[in-house]
């Protein structure tokens, strides 16, 4: 008897789980659907032109990959399709121009909000917005400056890291240049409109585009992002020291930093301008064909021929340096090995390297020992250099002597075949 109610027992609960199954399947799934359909998106993609475009951008949205949707920002039920129920209490319509800081922030500065997507991401956005030109113009009422959408994009959002988002390295100069390269659009703000132009010419640039080196920097390197304002005379040094500490260091031990903090000139910027920075040349120093030493001092002085003094020092050094690889590419190109030497070399150029750098401290005391490490190299180099060509030489007489041995041999040969035909035929 037991064992037939726990039989029966065993077959209500079984089918009591079915049931549960079939109500699900019938009842719940559908309704589970329906939930996960946007009916913001399906409606927008058969409306037309503005309307139809946030719907196509979100699809590659990044907010979308992380699971949010229009109701996040915009409110309102996706899950229904009737329009006025899907704009319930709730929705609220595209922010006003003025108010998309604030928009944005109310998720982006909400460390907890923030920490569910991820837990790195830096939630002080906006508060450094407000501290920024842009953000400070705002506040005045002028509705043209940059808020978040202009660099970020609105519906089509992506990641800084990934190549097409606007505010990968190689876009940024193009997303800043919208506004700061339009002459009409910066009508009224006093600043030049040349900077992106400057830019692309400048030796960053080239690093950027054409060596595709993503540590080049970019418009917000120099100015900041969220925070961008113009660097103060008295930073510009530092900014440029985040990627050349040495040549800054230098710098400030040099009679030029005690001069420029005096007159309040910026360091750097002097010598190698700002946007449109050129490779650095040895045209630059005193005496060369673009020589920035003569904005401040008079040839003839005894600065500018201090200065003279340290170009004429790395120009001989770099024209020996060049007469040593010359020696070494002849001999090689005759046959003789000179990899060792070769690789010597790339000792003195490093100390050309150091000298050129050395000449931010203005010593030419320091170049002068430098490069004369360097020569001791060069003079080693310039042994073997030399020591080559002889063996190549040797080799060339050595191959000539033998040459002419052997075609005397087959000469000899030639004949004596000759004269022992010639005795056969008697």
């Amino acid at each position: 008897m037991n064992l037939h109610l726990n039989m029966s027992s065993r077959a209500l609960t079984k089918g009591t789980a079915i049931s549960v199954f079939l109500i699900c399947l019938f009842v719940i799934s559908p309704a589970f659907l329906r939930a996960q359909k946007n009916s913001c998106v399906e409606c927008h993609l058969q409306l037309e032109d503005s309307l139809k475009a946030p719907a196509v951008n979100f699809a590659a949205d990044v907010h979308k990959q992380y699971g949010l949707g229009c109701h996040d920002c915009h409110g309102g039920n996706p899950a229904q399709e009737d329009i006025e129920l899907a704009k319930d209490k709730s929705f609220k319509d595209a922010p006003k121009r003025t108010q998309i800081p604030e928009f944005c922030g109310s998720c982006h500065s909400d460390s907890a909000y923030m920490r569910k997507f991820n837990p790195n991401i830096r939630v002080d956005q906006l508060s450094l917005y407000w501290t920024s030109q842009h953000g400070q113009r705002l506040k005045k009422g002028d509705a043209k400056t940059a808020v978040c959408t202009d660099c970020h994009g609105v519906h089509g959002v992506m990641a800084a890291n990934f190549p097409k988002s606007q505010t990968f390295p190689w876009n940024i100069p193009q997303t800043c240049g919208r506004c700061h390269a339009n002459a009409d659009f910066m009508k009224g703000y006093r600043i030049p409109v040349r900077q992106v132009e400057d830019y692309k010419q400048s030796v960053h640039a080239r690093a950027l585009f054409e060596k595709k080196d993503l540590s080049a920097p970019v418009c917000n390197d120099c100015h900041g992002n969220h925070g961008a304002a113009p660097p103060e005379v008295s930073s510009i040094a530092f900014v440029c020291r985040q990627c050349h500490p040495s040549a800054g260091e230098l710098f400030s031990k040099s009679p030029h930093k005690q001069a420029f903090d005096g007159l309040g000139i910026a360091e750097c910027d002097v010598c190698h301008g700002n946007h449109l920075i050129s490779p650095p040349s040895d045209n630059l120093l005193a005496g060369g064909k673009a020589d920035v030493c003569i904005q401040c001092h008079e040839a003839g002085t005894a600065p500018h021929q201090s200065g003279l003094k340290i170009k004429q020092q790395i120009d001989t050094f770099a024209a020996s340096s060049e007469a040593a690889g010359t020696l070494l590419a002849t001999a090689e190109r005759k046959g003789v090995e000179v990899s060792e030497a070769r690789f010597k070399l790339q000792d003195a150029t490093t100390a050309l390297v150091l000298a050129r750098n050395l000449t931010h401290s203005l010593s030419p005391s320091e170049i002068e020992a430098n490069l004369g490490e360097g020569g001791k190299v060069l003079a080693e180099v310039k042994v073997r250099g030399e020591a080559a060509l002889r063996e190549a030489n040797f080799r060339r007489t050595g191959l000539i002597i033998a040459t002419l041995f052997l075609m005397l041999l087959a000469a000899a040969l030639y004949l004596k075949i000759r004269q022992i035909q010639a005795q056969s035929d008697r």
